[in-house]
């Protein structure tokens, strides 16, 4: 039975059903346009309180996980309550509107009495439903009711494509007057429906003055059974489900396929619903918060009471509107009587729907509606309010009966300005912000007080799209502001000033154009240029257009010849004339005066001559004029037309600027976005002219974009972490950045900037937190009431990653998104799934039922119209990251000479090629955040949570090192440590991760162990340390020989590929762990994270990424497990590697304390355990030399990843204990090196062991003792000797080298440092190591500038020259310029110039590697100082 029914409600028609009331899918109406039919019955209207707020709250929540579904959830599980129980008690829903809705009881008038008593009843059991429930947000939902009864009339109207329903007549204005004077909790019966009911069963309360009466409760006869009753009264209803399908709530949901019916019914849907109920893809997908733009139409009639009448008014009205809001893509969301008149509530921006100038078609469609139905004479009165916001938009109700609705506070006040402003089309602030139309198309009203409405703000009156030009209000938007530099756009006025130089020398035209989206500050440039063109022989010129400017013919040059003339400034045509009379006396015949009438708005008298002459005549007179008046002005002055939105340059100015560059020199200077279609044949050819630079701009460079934040909000610093969120979702638009800078009003704190020496050290300011302003920007900073300087700082606990983008991003993005065809938004929205980069591997996994060919295609298209990026290596898109496109040339003459074989072919080529390069490339990235977050938030809770989980499987199976790397974890044996895996895993799996962590078979073992030779059989005992140097030398001689020619698998085919793996698959699976709530999971993948960022060098991104483990690590506290114990250790571990590499000793030793502690290896912290450990290590570590040369299994694999994590631990120690100068420090150093080396021995481990003996060897050297450091050199050696050279083996090998020489240096003995380096580096080279090569040829020029070996230094520097700039490797950079500084100070030769070296360290001394590493800036800035 289930099955069938599930069967039922799958069918195309129910849901179509679900949609519609009763009445009008079993109606049996005319198919004339419009129909009217009459009936009796009651109705029902239930007003429900508190949606509205909540819908505000939702819309302004900040969180991604705050929105439309929790909403949806909230709002259905209230409306579904009501409309069950007006189902159950036989009603039908007529409509929802908004947080309300319409029921009805239709009936023959003698049945009236009987079911009234019944929907009595039916309210007073719905105001039951609210009397004790609260919402989880603690929304406090109540109705109220009213109830009408009498003669109803329905009147079906539309065209071919839509129809609407609507009942009118007197008992649906009886149900809206009762409605007004109902209050919350109460049931209020009309005048009608009180004549008509059983008073006998109903006890009221009067209202004063009033006909309408309050219901307080039912009355019935104690004999009196109300289920014989209801079944009686149901019997007269035509629809209600009988005896047979009685467990049914509405007979509906029983339909049969009928195309007929279905086609007829779907004419009352709108476009996107039927979409939706077609398109099982976008199930779910229409809910959601959304921002649109609401058109509120009102018509009042002047004979209301005659359904025929008003019906063929409506009739047309509705026609109209339909045909004007379809060429814009707005809808019809409902029709409905609504307190005085019928009400259209028209939406533009619906899902699928939104367009870009959005507001400005609302606006245009407003004007054209309101000209229009103005004109029909049976409506008396046109009233419409535009608003624009964020809205619910979502199918509100139940399974059964539900509707496609729009609730929020902005679909009120629309509502509410169209009934308090009657006869007008008026508009809120925000649409009149938002239509980019000039100020006086808008005239601003007196405000009301307007029920409902808290604060509309200002209201404007929109007085028409087509009014005649207003001279003088046609400038520039932009005022410069003396205060506020232009940031960033030094390339863009060099620009300027190299044409202007050209155009002041020659007597030619010059046109200089600059394109940029909208946002990217084009406004601002022309205004700086518009000051720097001020000048005593030239005369500047300044307009403004707006897209009204292009359907306006001539009106550009019209603007410009007004300023030209001086009429922008006349008060009165008298005043124009006059003026023109002047300018033009010598040039034109007073008969023609007229033909400059239209274009001014002059009186001049017609002469019979004009009034004879042709429309194209007289243009031409008049442009003629034009060109004669110019050709006089430049002998006098030059002059420099600036023109901003020159797209909206019309067809016809475009003719005249074209002519006018050829014969006048004149310099135009234009700013305009990418034309829309292709620009017209005029345009094209001043694009082309050879004197005309063409640039497209570019994206703001980070630090632009951090000193822009700065001076917005007037500080002297803002922490990094805004800075990244701010730089990142700005992609470098001035404006993205002013918008997410809006959005971040309720977290942002002021507080004094404190002196870096009165800053306590701890790890919360381990980092110097903030990315400051530029200094020379500095004095544009305005200090605060105490005259201490500030900065800005987030307020704890903000996630700036999970905030929701500000509503104006998100309309960009759903722009975009709605534009693109169904099969390329579900590719958007699961790549928004994975993040914003992601790899070609996982989207293919997550997309549903797609081709490799299909999604190669779409990637192409998306890529193309720069919804993404694509890159082949990650190392590519770090390279982008680093910095914006900046703007460029672009030569359009040139472009035009290239032969060409059509648009169509050639856009079909061009896709084809990106295809290939898709084909080759990877890795993706959106090229806007926004985009990935509105994706994201598209989907719903649930479908996310099984997108995350199958994303976390995929990825789970590479979440580990390169291949070239021996696949192991960042942290070593980590996974063992810790089961956080969801796939599961067979034999073959785990062999081969046992391989990947180093350990061995049983037979390899045994073998490895009998190759270890006795010590006599290397060095014995006579022979001299220079024999030992020879030795090693040529050990690692041959082994660079065999590494070159040996034909057996010793160097690894590719270069370590760890850092790609980390960007997009590890840092993507601790995202999508959070995402599913696993802390755990995802609190493992942090700690890797951050262990990874060590491994590469970057101590800031480790800092963040273990931050983001410490929050996790105290939401997991209460656990107790072992393995927990470990995260936490390896938490603090990774904390004391950081402040170590930091200089922070003290709190790196604390750290390391806490983590060896939770290890079970606790470190002592007096001198008597101190001297009782001592001795133990001691014991322990004759025990592990004796066992050795024994047999012996290898630690379990929890043991080992415990093992591992105190010895680095106690490799830090030593360090920080033998920089201190206290006397028992140094006992503290030697107990932490020989508890290192016993924990190395332990393990077993080759790699570990060496390490160990060579700092061991280094803590004897500092502690001078020269027998012991030298024992334990040697026994590094001959551990290398016999080790297995391929795989670890041969690494190990080039480290000991690499090490030994770094060792050498620091001790004095640079020669052996130099030949050992010169071996490692050549080494590192050949196993394609860069980030080990890079280090070694460090400090190997160090040593080889010490020694004054000047050519050799030379080669080296060229070798660490070319690998910083083929990685992209800053630190290497650095150096590098480091060691060019101390040539010019102390060996009397120049390598790289004095001034090539302070402007690299201009240009990266923010760098978060730079900053945050062995001190390399301080070395450079000495170097500066000293110079």
């Amino acid at each position: 039975m289930n099955t069938r029914g599930e069967e039922l409600q799958d069918r195309a028609i129910v849901k179509i059903a679900a949609h519609l009331p009763d009445l009008i899918v079993y109606g049996d109406f005319s198919p004339k346009r419009p129909s009217v039919d009459y009936f009796d019955g009651v109705l029902m209207f239930v007003d429900i309180s508190g949606f509205t707020t909540m819908t505000e709250k939702f819309s302004t929540a900040m969180y991604m996980d705050r929105g439309a579904e929790q909403l949806v959830e909230i709002l259905n599980h209230y409306v579904s309550a009501i409309v069950e129980k007006v189902l159950i008690f036989g009603g039908d829903i007529l409509k929802f509107a908004g947080d309300a809705l319409l029921a009805l009881w239709k009936v023959e008038r003698r049945q009236l009495k009987n079911l009234i008593t019944v929907v009595i009843k039916c309210s007073l059991e719905i105001h039951g439903l609210f009397e004790t429930q609260e919402s989880e947000e603690g929304l406090d939902v109540r109705v109220k009711i009213a109830l009408a009864a009498g003669h109803i009339t329905m009147l079906v109207f539309g065209d071919e494509t839509r129809n609407y329903f609507l009942v009118i007549g007197q008992a649906v204005d009886d149900v809206r007057f009762a409605q007004n004077m109902a209050q919350m909790n109460d049931v209020i019966l009309s005048p009608n429906c009180w004549q008509l009911c059983d008073r006998s069963m109903i006890e009221i309360e009067r209202i004063p003055d009033q006909r309408a009466v309050k219901v307080n409760f039912l009355k019935p006869p104690p004999t009196f059974n109300f289920d014989e009753f209801f079944t009686k009264c149901m019997t007269f209803m035509d629809y209600y489900p009988s005896s047979d399908h009685k467990n049914l709530l509405r007979l509906a949901c029983m339909l049969e396929s009928n195309p007929e019916l279905e086609l007829s019914l779907q004419k009352f849907l709108m476009e996107s619903i039927s979409k939706q109920i077609d398109d099982k893809q976008l199930r779910g997908y229409l809910s959601e918060l959304r921002p649109v733009t609401i058109v509120f139409v009102n018509l009042v009639f002047k004979d209301q009471e005659k359904a025929e009448v008003i019906g063929s008014a409506i009739q047309d009205a509705c026609v109209y509107i339909n045909s004007v809001l379809r060429v814009f893509r707005g809808q019809i969301n409902k029709v409905f009587m609504f307190d005085k008149g019928c009400s259209f509530l028209c939406v533009f921006g619906f899902p699928g729907e939104k367009t870009p100038d959005e507001i400005t078609h609302a606006l245009e469609s407003a004007v054209d509606i309101f000209d229009f139905c103005s004109q029909v004479h049976k409506i008396h009165t046109v009233s419409i309010g535009v608003t624009s916001g964020i809205v619910f938009c979502g199918i509100v109700g139940h399974s059964v009966r539900h509707e496609y609705t729009v609730i929020g506070q902005k679909v009120n006040i629309a509502a509410r300005m169209m009934m308090y402003y009657p006869g007008i089309v008026t508009c809120d602030s925000v649409t009149y912000n938002g239509s980019n139309l000039p100020a006086y198309f808008f005239k601003e009203l007196p405000k009301k007080v307007m029920k409902g409405v808290a604060d509309s703000g200002p209201v404007y009156q929109c007085l028409g799209l087509n009014e005649k030009v207003m001279f003088g209000m046609a400038y520039l938007i932009c005022n410069r502001n003396e205060c506020y530099p232009l940031l960033g756009r030094d390339k863009e006025i060099k620009y300027f000033v190299c044409v202007m130089k050209e155009f002041l020398v020659s007597n030619c035209s010059r046109v200089l154009m600059y394109e940029g989206l909208s946002g990217y500050g084009k406004s601002q440039i022309l205004t700086e240029i518009e000051y720097l063109a001020q000048g005593e022989n030239h005369r500047t010129i300044t307009i403004a257009l707006t897209k009204i400017s292009f359907h306006q013919n001539f009106y550009t040059i019209q603007i410009l010849m007004a300023n030209v003339l001086g009429l922008d400034t006349c008060k009165h045509y008298k005043e124009r004339q006059t003026n023109l009379q002047n300018k033009v006396k010598t040039l034109l015949d007073e008969k023609f005066y007229c033909i400059l009438n239209d274009i001014f708005h002059v009186q001049f008298p017609i002469s019979r001559e004009v009034s004879t002459m042709s429309t194209l005549r007289k243009q031409k007179q008049l442009e003629a004029l034009f060109m004669k008046i110019l050709k006089q002005t430049v002998k006098e002055e030059r002059i420099i037309f600036i023109i901003d939105e020159g797209q909206f340059v019309d067809s016809a100015s475009w003719v005249f600027l074209e002519e006018l560059i050829r014969n006048v020199p004149i310099f135009i200077i234009m700013s305009l976005s990418p034309f829309l279609d292709l620009p017209c044949a005029a345009a094209s050819t001043i694009m082309k002219n050879r004197n005309t630079t063409y640039v497209t701009l570019g994206a703001m460079q980070p630090k632009d974009i951090c000193n822009k934040v700065c001076l917005d909000l007037n500080v002297k610093g803002i922490p990094k972490e805004l800075d990244s969120y701010l730089r990142e979702g700005s992609c470098g638009i001035p404006f993205y950045c002013e918008e997410l800078l809006k959005n971040l009003d309720r977290v942002l704190i002021f507080q004094p900037m404190e002196s870096e020496e009165r800053t306590s050290m701890s790890w919360n300011n381990l980092f110097k937190n903030f990315a400051k302003l530029t200094e020379e920007l500095k004095i544009f900073i305005v200090r605060g009431n105490e005259g201490c300087e500030e900065v800005c700082n987030l307020t704890g606990g903000v996630r700036l990653k999970n905030l929701s983008p500000p509503a104006s991003l998100k309309e960009i993005s759903l722009v975009q998104l709605d534009s693109m065809s169904l099969s390329h938004q579900m590719l958007v929205r699961c790549a928004a799934i994975i993040g914003l980069t992601f790899t070609t591997d996982l989207l293919f996994e997550i997309l549903p039922c797609w081709n490799l060919k299909m999604m190669i295609k779409a990637l192409a298209t998306l890529v193309k119209s720069s919804i993404f990026d694509c890159f082949r290596k990650g190392k590519e898109l770090r390279m982008a990251l680093k910095e914006n496109a900046a703007s460029f040339e672009v030569n359009y003459r040139s472009l035009s000479l290239n032969p060409s074989e059509g648009m169509a072919h050639g856009q079909r080529e061009e896709l084809r090629e990106l295809e290939s390069e898709v084909i080759e490339c990877h890795i993706f990235r959106f090229c806007s955040p926004m985009m990935q977050k509105t994706a994201y938030e598209l989907w719903l809770k649930d479908q996310k949570k099984a997108m995350h989980l199958k994303c976390a499987c995929f990825l789970e199976e590479n979440a580990h090192r390169c291949d070239r790397c021996r696949s192991g974890d960042f942290i070593p044996y980590h996974h063992f440590t810790v089961d956080i895996r969801l796939n599961t895993l067979d034999m073959d799996t785990i062999r081969k991760m046992a391989e990947s962590q180093g350990f061995k078979t049983e037979e390899e073992i045994i073998f490895f162990k009998t190759e270890i030779p006795k010590k006599s059989e290397l060095f014995p005992e006579n022979i001299s340390s220079e024999e030992i140097r020879e030795k090693i030398l040529c050990f690692f001689d041959i082994i660079i020989t065999k590494m070159r020619t040996s034909e057996e698998n010793i160097i690894p085919l590719e270069s370590c590929q760890c850092e790609e793996i980390l960007e997009v698959v590890i840092m993507p699976l601790a995202h999508h762990f959070l995402a599913l709530g696993e802390n755990n999971k995802a609190l493992y993948y942090f700690l890797e994270i951050a262990s990874a960022y060590l491994t590469l060098g970057d101590n800031y991104m480790a800092y963040i990424y273990l931050n983001e483990g410490e929050r996790l690590l105290k939401t997991l506290r209460t656990e107790k497990s072992w393995s927990q114990t470990f995260e936490s250790a390896t938490f603090y571990s990774l904390k004391g590697q950081v402040c170590f590499n930091m200089g922070q000793m003290v709190l790196a030793k604390k750290m390391l304390r806490k983590a060896l502690k939770l290890l079970n290896q606790i470190f002592p912290y007096n001198l008597i355990s101190l001297f009782l450990q001592i001795h133990v290590e001691k014991t322990r570590h004759f025990h592990y030399v004796n066992q050795q040369a024994q047999e012996s299994s290898p630690p379990g694999k929890k043991r080992l990843a415990q093992l591992y994590q105190q010895t680095a631990c106690f490799s830090l120690l030593w360090k920080i204990y033998s920089l201190n100068d206290f006397f028992h420090y140094k006992y503290y150093a030697h107990l932490a090196a020989m508890m290192q080396v016993n924990t190395a021995l332990e393990t077993q481990d080759d790699f570990q062991i060496i390490k160990a003996y060579l700092d061991y060897s280094v803590h004897h050297r500092l502690a001078g003792y020269r027998g012991m450091w030298f024992k334990y050199e040697v026994m590094v050696m001959e551990r290398i000797f016999n080790l297995p050279l391929k795989g670890q083996g041969i690494e190990i090998v080039t480290y000991v080298a690499d090490t030994l020489g770094y060792i050498k240096l620091i001790m004095g003995h640079l020669d052996l440092a130099i030949e050992l380096g010169s071996r490692a580096q050549k080494m590192w080279a050949l196993l394609q190591n860069p980030n080990k090569q890079y280090w070694v040829l460090c400090w190997l020029s160090k040593s080889l500038f010490l020694k004054n070996r000047h050519k050799h230094l030379i080669q080296t520097l060229g070798w660490l020259w070319d690998l910083s700039v083929a990685e992209e490797h800053i630190f290497s950079k650095a150096f590098f310029y480091f060691i060019c500084l101390d040539i010019l100070l102390y060996s009397g030769f120049v390598y790289r110039t004095f001034e090539e070296c302070l402007e690299f360290i201009h240009q990266n001394e923010d760098n978060r590697i730079l900053k945050f590493k062995s001190g390399i800036l301080l070395g450079l800035y000495s170097c500066i100082a000293i110079w």
